[in-house]
């Protein structure tokens, strides 16, 4: 009898082993991975998550296809992932906007930014520049602030959508300088900088990796850098604190997290490809060019650092009463 139940309880916990690593032998089959992005393809967003893709495919040898899915300030592609039943299939791209700003700026989600997703780790920061269009004609800070007041009703500028980083930097700006803004929010940051080299709005609040190659090549010019420090990449662009504008700190990050029910051993593999993503060649070398900063870390580290900017941002937007709904 002991005999049998000796191996009765070996049979159920070897049966609990093969259910537990299930979502990893979907990856060694090569199942494709779908990573679900909030914002639409060419943008810096896509830009990154093409990027990692390539390298975290290779360590997982399992095909990686990115999914664009832009719109209502990534609630769009958050509530997707948040619902999905196709755990350790699936991932996101969760960024400043899915778990720093939407909680506050929005009254209903499609989902909780805390307890409908798990981390996987950090990705990028992107440094943000004040940009202007080719018809501005101002080359510095000074020179933008006389420009927007020579409008009694104020200037238009761009954003890469409702909540986004570029949207919740230009208001900081409007509230720090007490100058006139209309925001125009585009479905992605591609769209806009497009628009913004046209002509149809003036300047944004942009990331590097969105504007980087418009800004060398002349067809968009940067009057500062939203950062403490002037960026290696420019560094012929003051920040804006140097020119007036005080303790003026604003990025936009994104990390990558995957819905709750993902079982803890496919989470841990992805981190793992992605830690590995993060220090190759290729990534480090895309990432030095669009003036990106990797941001290495565990899922614990990218937790902390969404609640920190969660709370940063919320008591910026309750302070200044901005809703989205």
């Amino acid at each position: 009898m002991n005999h049998l139940s000796n191996m009765r309880r070996r049979l159920i916990k070897a049966a609990c082993s093969v259910l537990a690593i299930s979502p990893m032998l979907a990856m060694a089959q090569g199942k494709p991975l779908e990573w679900v992005v909030g914002y639409a393809a060419g943008g810096g967003s896509d830009v990154v998550a093409r990027t990692v893709a390539a390298q975290m495919s290779q360590s997982l040898a399992r095909p990686i296809v990115v999914n664009n899915k832009p719109g209502a300030a990534t609630n769009l592609a958050a509530g997707y992932v948040a619902k999905s039943k196709d755990a350790g299939n699936v991932m996101l791209t969760a960024d400043f906007a899915t778990l720093a700003a939407n909680p506050s700026l929005f009254g209903k989600l499609p989902y909780d930014a805390e307890k409908d997703f798990k981390p996987v780790g950090l990705l990028a920061r992107f440094p943000l520049l004040l940009v202007v269009g080719p018809d501005v004609p101002a080359k510095n800070f000074k020179e933008f602030t006389a420009w927007v007041k020579s409008s009694p009703e104020g200037v238009s500028y761009a954003s890469a959508g409702i909540g986004s980083p570029h949207h919740l930097a230009g208001e900081l700006l409007r509230e720090r300088t007490g100058l006139k803004f209309q925001h125009i929010a585009y479905r992605g940051a591609a769209p806009a900088v497009q628009d913004l080299i046209g002509g149809q709005v003036p300047f944004g609040m942009m990331d590097t990796a969105s504007v980087q190659q418009y800004l060398t090549n002349g067809k968009l010019r940067a009057i500062g850098v939203a950062s403490p420090k002037r960026l290696p990449s420019f560094p012929d662009v003051p920040t804006l604190s140097e020119q007036g504008v005080s303790d003026f700190e604003a990025y936009a990050w994104q990390g990558l997290a995957v819905p709750a029910d993902t079982p803890a051993p496919a989470v841990a593999e992805l981190a793992k490809a992605l830690q590995s993503a993060l220090a190759s060649g290729p990534v480090r070398e895309r990432f030095q060019s669009l003036s990106l900063e990797a941001l290495p870390g565990t899922p614990e580290q990218m937790a902390t650092y969404a609640r920190s900017e969660r709370e940063r941002w919320g008591k910026l937007i309750r302070a200044n009463g901005i809703k989205l709904d």
